[in-house]
């Protein structure tokens, strides 16, 4: 017997022998439970809006929690950065060096930021006690919700529990379940969302989940999937069917300037399939947990650091995320396009008169560059003011057409489906990549990269990812699902080289959580939960 019952039963005894049934008979103070709420269709909304809340967190419990961030600086695109006066950000620092344990503080951020997610869209799951056309959407739009929290999970975590319950609060039983039980129940969640969810939207209700985002996610978790699994050809051959349906909808396409994806005011544009929201109405202020789950902070955190303040565009930052000399040079000759909308270089700042000093950079990690996609711009403001102005409204793209596209092809190559079909998906992105404007003819195709660089199709998609998805957080998660994170991705003088192994494809699981389940819970996945 815990000791929270051994404490009810000695109040009730008290309270019984003393007679004090006037003082038990008090107006409660919470008026809705689980057992007495959903009943109608407002309250199933509003339970479903708290299940999309988590999405856009990007401070829990004091530390920053976005994933744009975890998947450049865990790479070989972006280094932590930050304050170069001390050792600003200990946790982020640890990421980037391949030193993350159980007791790093974003360890437990993320975690409890997508299981909190989980936990409000099994409400709706479990609770609802009514039905009607719109109670089937509210709960295929939870379906996805809940199938998202778990696929992020796992690319961060590896094989973890799979949660369709509220768990007891004596249960600390929790165990990781093998990966294809977590995908098995991802890729079920979806298909069974894709039916009831509509097109598209009214546009003040952008950001809802479409049939077209259940699709892409879906397709994604299949291509995830099939390359866990060894090539798996038939989960690659569904991964191409679920992105195919997307293309076919008729309801995307490229916007023809790549630069104004992530120009100021850019939000939900053709392009964009899965968009996770922000807002800067709420104040922001560093003494309340969740302060900042409104506005997108990675605005503010990963802004050039010491930038002059007369710059045209451009307020200071805090120098987090700082691309790497080796993603810039990464990108072909004839694709500055997008390698310029996709990072700041520190000559093109002298060359506007606003040069910024190396030394108010972390001289570990500053190597010439900083990202653009995600701005600080000046016209951003914060309305209802706040402690420190960090809400920022810029969205974040979490699936874009370009996205799906590149998908399609590399799942279509992997199944053995048509090489035509995937050089055209490729070819598409590719064109666009050469700037504004008709550039038939105008651009090296996929069959071009593979003549004149001897790549196979796959290393053009590889190619195609990395430069299309620069800054946007896919990096990472790209190279553990193909097998191309190791040692070498680095370089022989990098200390992350020397740090690797192969736990550090995972976060660990929080040390609370391994302590509470006692050791239910390993730190890292065992792999024999691979299969």
């Amino acid at each position: 017997m815990n000791a929270l019952k051994r404490f009810s039963i000695a109040l009730i005894v008290l309270f019984t022998a003393n007679g004090c049934s006037d003082f038990l008979e008090v107006e409660p103070q919470n008026k809705y439970l689980s057992v007495n709420f959903y009943v109608s269709e407002d309250q199933v909304l509003s339970g479903l809006i708290a299940a999309y809340d988590p999405i856009q967190w990007t401070f829990v419990d004091g530390f920053w929690t976005s994933t744009v961030m975890l998947g450049e600086i865990w790479s070989d695109n972006a280094r932590a950065g930050g304050d170069p006066t001390n050792f600003d950000q200990p946790g982020w620092q640890q990421i980037d060096d391949l030193l993350t344990n159980t007791l790093t503080p974003e360890v437990t951020s993320f975690w409890k930021k997508n299981y909190f997610g989980i936990n409000k869209t099994n409400q709706i799951l479990n609770n609802v006690k009514i039905t009607s056309d719109a109670i089937k959407q509210y709960q295929a739009e939870a379906k996805f919700l809940r199938a998202f929290y778990h696929f992020e999970l796992f690319r961060m975590y590896g094989p973890i529990p799979v949660i369709l319950e509220q768990p007891e609060p004596d249960d600390k039983s929790a165990t990781r379940n093998t990966m294809s039980e977590v995908f098995t129940q991802i890729t079920k969640d979806l298909e069974e969302a894709i039916p009831l969810l509509p097109l598209s939207y009214p546009s003040n209700l952008r950001g809802r989940i479409t049939k077209g985002a259940a699709q892409a996610l879906l397709g994604k978790a299949y291509l995830y999937w099939a390359d866990l699994k060894n090539d798996d050809t038939q989960l690659f051959t569904k991964a191409a069917q679920y992105l195919n349906d997307v293309i076919m909808s008729n309801q995307y396409s490229l916007i023809d300037d790549y630069r104004e994806l992530y120009a100021f005011g850019a939000a939900n544009t053709s392009e964009s399939v899965f968009e996770i929201q922000y807002s800067s109405e709420v104040p922001a202020d560093f003494g309340t947990p969740f302060e900042f789950i409104n506005g997108n902070m990675i605005v503010q955190l990963c802004g050039i650091r010491g930038l002059c303040s007369n710059h045209a565009e451009y307020a200071e930052g805090w120098g987090f995320m700082l691309p790497t000399s080796n993603l810039y040079n990464s990108f072909l000759p004839d694709d500055f396009y997008r390698r310029n909308a996709a990072i700041i270089a520190q000559t093109e700042l002298a060359l506007g008169g606003c040069s910024v000093s190396p030394a108010q950079q972390n001289p570990a990690d500053f190597q010439g560059y900083w990202q653009r996609k995600y701005a600080n711009f000046k016209g951003y403001t914060a309305p209802n003011g706040g402690e420190i102005n960090v809400l920022k409204d810029a969205n974040q793209p979490y699936i874009r057409y370009a996205d799906v596209l590149l998908m399609y092809a590399e799942a279509l190559v992997r199944s053995g489906g048509s090489q035509s079909a995937a050089m055209n998906a490729i070819n598409l992105v590719r064109e666009r990549a050469k700037g504004p404007g008709d550039n038939t003819g105008n651009y090296r195709t996929a069959t071009d990269l593979m003549a004149e660089l001897n790549w196979s199709l796959l290393e053009v998609i590889w190619y195609e990812r990395r430069a299309e998805l620069a800054g946007e957080g896919d990096r990472w998660f790209d190279l553990v699902r193909s097998g191309r994170a190791n040692a070498n991705l680095w370089g022989p003088t990098d200390l992350r080289s020397g740090n690797f192994d192969q736990n550090d494809l995972y976060l660990p699981i929080p040390q609370r959580d391994i302590d509470i389940t006692g050791g239910g819970l390993t730190a890292f996945p065992d792999p024999s939960l691979f299969q």
